[in-house]
């Protein structure tokens, strides 16, 4: 009992003790919020600036130091009366406020100061250094940037910068040579993506590049809404926003308490992990309820997931995926995503319009280079060349004319096919849908995409269809997203305009831009060409002419005398041989 009551008489003790500080510190509090008033009152009445007070503490500093180092007593007497005075002014708070803003403003007067010598220098001619002068050691990074920027400098007024008996080619060079080495590519698309864009957006793809791009999911509308999936996720910690205006199933995940691949939401189906740039293709596609849609290259099933939702499980999606080993990631996600309009098929996308027949609709995201997604594969930097881009622009085409074929022209709600691809090149693009517009009947139409820059028309020196234009590109540096192109076609008959026998020039179509022109080694490989001469064989073989039947009856006659009179010849010889 006497244990008890001692407990019992500290907790009150602490009890009273904490109210005390508590109302120490409300006091303390409101005193403080007094002179922050009484502050903001002499600075909006002009008594006393928050440039006088900033230097007033800049004084103080100093007078601070030098008492610390001459350690006279007198002057340490005099800053306690100016510490005193100027505590019951400003808060600490506000003190720190002022000496960041003083510090800030003498930042950007040396920045000032440094803008104007760099100036100055601009108009001294940058010094190509040669390529001999450098080590073959291991690469100074600082100096190769440096060089990088002067390099761009130039590039910018070349005409006033450049050094006599240097071309711009020169220069060129030197940059690619140095981006290649400082970001880790090869020399073939730091020149691409020089050639395609101005050097500056090329150092922006190339920072962008270095950088991942934010963490995005696709709400699930067959079973929650945005809404109710982001207030569930709130709750278990994880930070997001929506991914924008354009989308209404989107939302951007900044970070997380828990695994955003492994909530019970995620288990459940609600959600699923799926880049932005993947949301494009089927917001163009638009297919309606009750369609008959075809997604040509399905896996992981992003995509036809989304597709589901937008029919809301109504009508029929052919799922088709080429590698065998990635068809259970596609059925797992269609599975947990509850989507049961979906047939899962394995089959070579080039011969889908024997298989299926018509659709209403086509979606064929193409297997490519990947250009446009080096931020989540940085292999792409050293690993793909002209050949590379060459073959990957062949396959899409066959795929691309499938696709058409596979699309009913007659269909009243649909007839359109989107093509996408993952990559900035524009032989795996604007060139594919330039021929596809030239080998059947078909036109580019709105892809209803608000945002995105406008297809390329004309690429060093080769024009293209004009309404390519309406076709959209989308970049890692312009929309903090993955690279990605989307094309939406509308089919306006079922006819298939014959092709010339130019199957051979078809593999090599890729091969027609400059950075092709390699000599000897600027060609399609063996196998390729050796398919292309046979697929020509067999469209002469199906173009000759068709015999009548009459004409084959009389060609049999004829053949059947001609055997008989050989045999005769052969018997009378045999006869003579053994006379």
């Amino acid at each position: 009992r006497d244990d008890a009551d001692d407990a019992r008489a500290r907790d009150a003790a602490r009890d009273a003790e904490c109210e005390r500080v508590y109302g120490d510190a409300r006091e303390a509090y409101d005193a403080e919020e007094d002179r922050r008033a009484l502050r903001t009152l002499k600075e909006c009445f002009g008594y006393e600036t928050s440039t006088a007070f900033a230097a007033r503490d800049e004084d103080e500093d100093e007078d601070e130091e030098s008492s610390e180092e001459d350690g006279s007593d007198g002057e340490e007497g005099s800053e306690s009366s100016s510490e005193s005075s100027s505590e019951e002014e400003l808060l600490p708070i506000e003190r720190k406020a002022l000496k960041e803003d003083a510090r800030r403003a003498k930042a950007q007067e040396d920045a000032r100061a440094e803008q104007l010598e760099t100036n100055i220098q601009d108009d001294d001619v940058y010094q190509l250094p040669d390529s001999d002068e450098e080590d073959d050691g291991i690469p100074d990074l600082s100096a190769i940037q440096m060089r990088i920027q002067e390099i761009v400098r130039v590039l910018k007024d070349f005409k006033n910068r450049r050094e006599s008996g240097k071309s711009r080619n020169d220069y060129v060079e030197r940059l690619t040579a140095d981006l290649a080495t400082y970001y880790g590519y090869n020399s073939f698309l730091i020149r691409y993506f020089l050639d395609t864009f101005s050097v500056d957006e090329t150092m922006e793809l190339l920072e962008a590049n270095e950088q991942q791009r934010p963490v995005t999911i696709r709400t699930n509308t067959l079973k929650v809404r945005r809404r109710e999936l982001a207030e569930s996720l709130i709750n278990r910690g994880v930070n997001l926003d929506p991914v924008g205006k354009w989308s209404k199933v989107g939302l951007l995940v900044y970070d997380s308490r828990v695994p955003i691949g492994a909530t019970p939401e995620y288990m459940a189906g609600h959600y699923i992990l799926q880049s932005a740039s993947s949301f494009l293709p089927c917001m163009a596609l638009a297919p309606q309820e009750g369609e008959r849609v075809l997604d040509m290259a399905a896996a992981p099933g992003g995509k036809t997931t989304y597709l589901a939702a937008l029919m809301r499980n109504t009508g029929m999606i052919f799922a088709n995926e080429y590698q065998k080993k990635r068809l259970n990631s596609l059925v797992a996600n269609l599975q947990r995503l509850g989507c049961t309009n979906s047939t899962v098929c394995n089959y070579d996308g080039r011969a889908l319009p024997k298989v299926i027949g018509h659709v209403d609709r086509v979606l064929l995201d193409a297997p490519c280079s990947g250009t446009g997604v080096i931020a989540k594969d940085s292999s792409v930097k050293t690993s793909k060349s002209a050949e590379d881009i060459a073959k990957c622009a062949h396959l899409q085409k066959e795929l691309l004319v499938a696709a058409i074929d596979c699309c009913d022209a007659n269909s009243k709600t649909g007839g359109y096919v989107v093509y996408s691809t993952c990559s900035i090149a524009v032989e795996e693009n604007e060139a594919v849908v330039d021929y596809i517009l030239r080998k059947r009947d078909v036109k580019i139409v709105s892809s209803g995409l608000e945002f995105g820059r406008k297809g390329f028309t004309s690429y060093r020196g080769k024009n293209f269809h004009p309404s390519v234009e309406m076709a959209r590109r989308f970049y890692p540096h312009v929309h903090n997203m993955d690279g990605f192109f989307v094309c939406k076609l509308k089919k306006l008959s079922n006819r298939t305009v014959p092709t010339s026998n130019d199957a051979f020039d078809e593999a090599r179509a890729a091969l027609e831009s400059g950075y092709f022109d390699v000599g000897e080694d600027a060609r399609v490989d063996d196998a390729n060409a050796d398919a292309a001469t046979e697929k020509d064989t067999e469209i002469k073989a199906k173009k000759r002419k068709r015999v009548p039947g009459y004409v084959k009856a009389a060609l049999a006659e004829v053949e059947a005398e001609q055997k008989t009179s050989k045999k005769a010849k052969d018997k009378a010889s045999k006869s003579s041989k053994k006379k």
